[in-house]
Parts: C-alpha cells; structure tokens; sequence
C-alpha cells in the first residue's frame, strides 16, 4: 500500500538521522558507511536519499534547526512568566542536543542557503525569546543572547556516566547558569560576549 510505504520511508529516514548524529557527533570524520552500518540499512538505500556524506550532513543540521525552531516557537506562544518559558526552552534544548552537532560539526561542510535561512529564523526566536525575559527584568542586563549558544555546547561536552547520568548532570548544571543568568545575581562578568561574526565564523569550511 502507497501510505504503508511512505511510513515505512519516513520511519527509515528517522533512523538514519538518528544513526548519522550518533555516528558524527562521536567523529565527525567517520564514512558514510559507518552510518548505514548504525542505521541497519543497506549503503544502496542510504545513497537514495542522500547523494553523498555532505547532503547527509546538511539534512543532520537542518533536522535540528527545525527542532530547535519548534521549541523557541514554543516557548513564545507560552503566555506563562517570560522567565519560565525560556527557563522551559533552555531545559527543552539540553534534552534535544542540537548544540552537540554545531559542537562538532560546524566547518565540516558547506551550508545550504536554506540552511542559512532556517540559522536566521532561529536566531530570530532566539532573540525574541531572550530579549522578553530580558525586558520583564528577569535576565541580567549584562547577559546576551549570545551567551546561549556557547552555554548549550558547553553542557552537550558534558559525557559523565551513562547517557541518562549525563542527560541528568546536563539539567543540574543548566540549573546552576540560568540562576547566574537572573537579574538579582550580579556577579561581575569578566568577559565580553561572543560576536554574531565569532558565532559565525565557525560555520566557514576548516
């Protein structure tokens, strides 16, 4: 049946992505193979979706700047103390890992201009989310937006344990920045933020 076998393509492209992250996350210079291997599929079926390592590396970027889009809509819409939505998305994203890819990932192929697009739209949210927790009086006025980027892939580093004691150590210490991000905490900073271009910079092929 035509809709049993669009399900079954949907569920093996999941599959895959979730194979490609694990693979590259833990080496970005692993083949291709090494994913179909993960995946349970054959390379045959693998190259039919994707043309080669780098397509498959741009839809890995792409899957999780869509997710990340999907939680900062999220928190937005939350009409809830601007403080708990974005406390709320912070936690969302730890669970979500979409800062190890960037970890690991950013210089090792060339950006899409969707790609670019879908990074914008983000940031976009991003700025949003960050700036009306900010103005409620709820953020530090030192803090910036981009702080967020490099807390999250400071906390995707954090591998102590098993995959559930690390997703847990994640959370305890998100819990110990975002109680340095509030208001009332004003320990002074000892460094400037990173730039838009220094964020950026890293996507530029090594």
């Amino acid at each position: 049946m035509p809709g049993g076998r669009i399900a079954e393509a949907a569920r093996n492209d999941a599959k895959i992505l979730e194979s490609a992250r694990a693979v590259f996350v833990a080496d970005p210079e692993a083949p291709i193979a090494a994913v179909a291997k993960h995946a349970g599929v054959g390379i045959g079926a693998l190259y039919r979706r994707y043309s080669g390592k780098e397509a498959l590396l741009r839809a890995l970027c792409a899957d999780g700047l869509r997710r990340y889009i999907e939680a900062a809509e999220s928190a937005l819409a939350d009409e809830q103390d601007p403080w708990k939505a974005f406390a709320a998305f912070m936690h969302r994203e730890v669970d979500a890992d979409a800062s190890s890819l960037t970890q690991r990932l950013a210089g090792t192929f060339t950006p899409t201009p969707d790609l670019y697009a879908a990074a914008a739209r983000a940031g976009e949210l991003n700025v949003a989310l960050f700036s009306r927790a900010q103005e409620a009086g709820a953020i530090r006025p030192d803090a910036s937006v981009n702080d967020l980027g490099p807390i999250l892939e400071q906390l995707a580093s954090l591998q102590i344990g098993d995959a559930g004691r690390s997703r847990a150590l994640r959370h305890r210490y998100l819990d110990l920045v975002l109680d340095g991000l509030r208001a009332d905490r004003r320990a002074e900073l000892s460094a400037e933020p990173p730039t838009d271009d220094e964020l950026q910079r890293r996507w530029q092929p090594r």
